[in-house]
């Protein structure tokens, strides 16, 4: 995931699939269009060797986009992992899901495999998220607004959802041309900010 605090880091996001190649593996950022991010992840049932390894591939990945939030069904592996790193809390969370939410909070949102579109989208303000920490134990993490916002977006991916699946049609279509209008531009252009609240 990508939001307007990463995106005042660094407006180096590019249309096309960024790949970092590590332990002879290529990952890229999948983009919207590409299948894979409409698949359901399949829940982690081993905790080993390869899977800690692509995690600290997905950070770096996510770093290089540069994001705050990466779900493994945005470099392809479909597999139920996220990464976030957030306020220098770097963490990771397996088989992920939301067992709470309450209140309203409007907020621009992005996304990595939507390049350089930032919608304002209405999401619960808090939450209580459920998982595995990568030493197989059972965590609960209680998140308010822009962690509550990342913990949901990464969730999302996680069941082939994107953010242009939480609009109704007309505010998608617009919200679609906006996106393709930016694909041809220079990486380095300004993002499109779209208001749908």
């Amino acid at each position: 995931m990508t939001m307007m605090t990463a995106a005042k880091r660094s407006s180096d996001q590019t249309p096309t699939c960024q790949s970092v190649a590590l332990h002879s593996v290529t990952y890229e950022i999948r983009t919207f269009g590409d299948p894979v991010l409409k698949a359901i992840a399949e829940p982690v049932t081993n905790i080993d060797e390869k899977l800690v390894r692509l995690t600290d591939e997905m950070f770096d990945v996510m770093y290089k986009a540069p994001g705050i939030g990466l779900a493994a069904t945005q470099i392809g592996v479909q597999r139920q992992v996220f990464v976030y790193d957030i306020e220098e809390e770097r963490k990771v969370i397996l088989n992920p899901q939301i067992v709470e939410s309450s209140g309203e909070w409007v907020y621009d949102e992005g996304c990595l495999s939507i390049p350089g579109l930032y919608v304002e989208m209405l999401r619960p303000k808090r939450i209580l998220v459920r998982g595995i920490n990568l030493d197989g134990n059972q965590v609960e993490f209680e998140a308010d607004e822009l962690l509550a916002r990342l913990f949901q977006h990464e969730v999302d991916h996680l069941n082939g959802v994107l953010m242009f699946d939480r609009m109704t049609p007309d505010q998608r279509r617009e919200a679609v041309t906006l996106y393709r209008a930016r694909e041809g531009q220079p990486k380095d252009a300004e993002p499109y900010h779209l208001k749908l609240v």
